[in-house]
């Protein structure tokens, strides 16, 4: 009888061990929920540079799933209302908001733009995600108070949730037309790569901890 409790107790912590390992390998999964410059807007599928942040994951040899939960258009109060079920659904190791810009360009209220942002971060860390925002600026022509008011927005929200901050998304992208669609506003095939680059260094530290 003492040897069978033994022989029974060294299989369930082989269970236990094994157990453990294969959580321990499970592959962390980064949510991204953006607007049409997450979401491939007048891009091939797959030439995004949410999805050549997964080809890069692979390069690098991270264990990592991307979930792109980005819509064109969407503002950051339709983030806020899309949220909670990503989480649920996904339960992301690490959370990347790009939201903001549709705000600015229907005018509303950098207030509500704060609250929404503040929310959804605060969700996602509830839901022990960490977090990347990504920064954005618009034209001065939208008023220089407004602007500069804009891009401080995003530094002022990382840092009341000590999260990480991409300071502006198209750095390096804007002030090159080439870069851009017909339409001036998105970024083209071209720059997805530049985009990705901008996001990389703030995201790639919250995969390796």
């Amino acid at each position: 009888m003492h040897v069978g409790n033994k022989v029974i107790g060294w299989t369930l912590a082989t269970l236990l061990l094994l157990t453990a390992g294969a959580a321990y390998s499970a592959p962390k999964t980064v949510l991204v929920l953006g607007d049409s410059l997450s979401a491939e807007y007048g891009l091939a599928r797959g030439t995004g540079w949410v999805a050549l942040l997964q080809q890069r994951l692979a390069r690098e040899k991270i264990d990592a799933v991307v979930v792109n939960a980005s819509i064109s258009g969407d503002t950051s109060s339709g983030g806020k209302a899309r949220l909670a079920p990503l989480l649920q659904t996904h339960r992301p190791d690490v959370f990347v908001l790009e939201l903001g810009s549709n705000d600015a360009l229907r005018g509303l209220s950098l207030a509500e733009t704060e609250n929404n942002l503040n929310a959804m971060l605060t969700a996602a860390k509830n839901g022990k995600a960490r977090t990347v925002l990504v920064g954005m600026q618009i034209p001065p022509n939208y008023g220089t108070v407004y602007t500069r008011q804009f891009a401080q927005l995003f530094d002022k929200v990382a840092k009341a949730h000590k999260s990480a901050l991409v300071p502006f998304l198209l750095d390096g992208v804007a002030q090159q037309p080439s870069l851009f669609q017909a339409d001036r506003l998105h970024p083209n095939e071209q720059a997805q790569a530049m985009l990705l680059d901008n996001v990389w260094p703030h995201l790639k530290p919250l995969l390796q901890k």
